[in-house]
């Protein structure tokens, strides 16, 4: 009983570690980060800022595409994908 229960244990410890590589190793793209900037805007209550924050989002995709980092004003991810 002890070994199928370490053997379980190990199973699912390899399976969550296999799962776990496969998430983490997507890379992330600056249109991802674009397209989830301007869903945030568009979740916004205050309508009259979307298009002021939805262009927002486009500068930083533009500037995410020619650097390579994301800059959200508070926070610099870079090694981003650039498309």
């Amino acid at each position: 009983m002890r070994i199928l229960r370490t053997l379980v244990s190990i199973v699912a410890t390899a399976g969550f570690l296999a799962f776990a590589q496969s998430a983490m190793a997507q890379p992330m793209l600056c249109s991802g980060e674009m397209k989830a900037c301007i869903a945030a805007c568009n979740k916004s209550p205050n309508r009259g800022a979307a298009p002021v924050c939805i262009t927002n989002c486009r500068t930083r995709g533009a500037m995410c595409t020619r650097t390579g980092c994301w800059d959200t004003g508070t926070r610099k991810y870079c090694g981003m994908t650039r498309r």
